[in-house]
């Protein structure tokens, strides 16, 4: 083959884009001449530092408009890509696909009308156990990579931090010497575990320090810094220093958001309770899934709801923190 230069495209979301870091790595593992691209969100731009199998990192605004898009476009179209990934398959990557050109174009199925009657009808054709980076990675079968499960690739070609970053980050934040990272924010309120659930969990355990991360809008956590074995970090951590972060805890306790994904990425120990929304289950072996079985999961494809059951939010209100309990037991050494 002549010399392969790739274009991967993923824009958002968090959590989908760290399952993407996975792709530039399966491309160069079977072919490690290749040069390898990748188009990202600008506020997604930290995720991709220090990746090893990525030569050129390019980046939007989110806010950008159609017409400067299509510039951008344009301009991105002189680098003579031989292949281009639409990872995302949106709008705005259709027009990449329009104004980019490739010989070797790929693209990620959506799957709608699997969607469909899994959302409306609960008619499940997917594959099990439901895996969002194994999408993401066999569609690459059509250019000859071989499919491998997230578990076989190495985390140190996904997400690691420089010598530097360790030194900056360690002076900055002052860790406690053992801790459980809790992540008690989502996208939508209905993928989020109850406050009260997480109240009751930090009550439960006295000893164990939490350190508590979310964004700069959450701020329902406020009802956590009560308690004197929690750190509220919300809102203080850049995405890089809160990776950093739940890279030293010793288990990951999280809602089916970006920071569990993360964590998952990096091999952490994690505990991800998963609600409404079908299609952002983790894959890795390090991560156990906590959910209900209930006739009206999924309810939406993103989570957003609205809530059909007779009983609101059964399906993460009635995981109980004795649940979550016995779960870290089994994963976190006794002090």
């Amino acid at each position: 083959m002549d010399q392969m230069k790739v274009l991967i495209i993923r824009f958002s979301s968090i959590g989908d884009v760290t399952q993407s870091l996975s792709i530039p790595w399966m491309i160069k593992k079977t072919f490690p001449d290749a040069e390898v691209h990748f188009l990202t969100r600008h506020d997604f731009k930290d995720l991709f530092l220090n990746n090893p199998s990525i030569n050129q990192l390019w980046t939007i605004d989110r806010k950008i408009s159609a017409m400067a898009l299509i510039q951008f476009y344009r301009e991105l179209n002189q680098q003579n890509y031989t292949h281009i990934y639409d990872a995302h398959n949106n709008l705005r990557t259709l027009l990449a696909r329009c104004f980019i050109s490739a010989d070797h174009k790929l693209i990620r199925s959506l799957e709608r009308v699997k969607r469909f009657l899994l959302i409306y009808f609960k008619i499940n054709l997917f594959e099990k156990p439901f895996s969002g980076q194994r999408d993401l990675l066999q569609p690459l079968k059509k250019w000859s990579v071989p499919f491998l499960y997230p578990d076989s690739i190495p985390t140190e070609n996904l997400f690691t931090f420089s010598a530097e970053e360790n030194l900056i980050f360690k002076k900055k934040w002052s860790l406690p010497e053992r801790f459980i990272a809790l992540v008690p924010s989502a996208a939508y309120d209905l993928k989020r575990w109850p406050l009260q659930n997480w109240q009751d969990l930090i009550q439960k355990n006295p000893l164990q320090n939490f350190v508590v991360l979310a964004g700069p809008n959450d701020h329902f956590t406020q009802a956590l810094e009560k308690y004197p074995n929690v750190t509220n970090w919300t809102g203080k951590t850049s995405l890089r220093e809160s990776a950093y972060i739940l890279s030293h805890a010793e288990l990951t306790l999280a809602n089916d958001t970006g920071l569990m994904h993360i964590a998952e990425q990096m091999a952490k120990p994690t505990i991800a309770l998963m609600g409404p929304a079908p299609f952002g289950f983790p894959s890795r072996k390090t991560t156990t899934i906590l959910e209900k079985k209930l006739a009206c999961r999924p309810c939406s494809k993103h989570g957003q709801g609205p809530c059909v059951n007779k009983i609101y939010h059964e399906c993460l209100a009635s995981i109980s923190a004795d649940d979550v309990k016995s779960e870290i037991q089994k994963m976190v050494s006794p002090k």
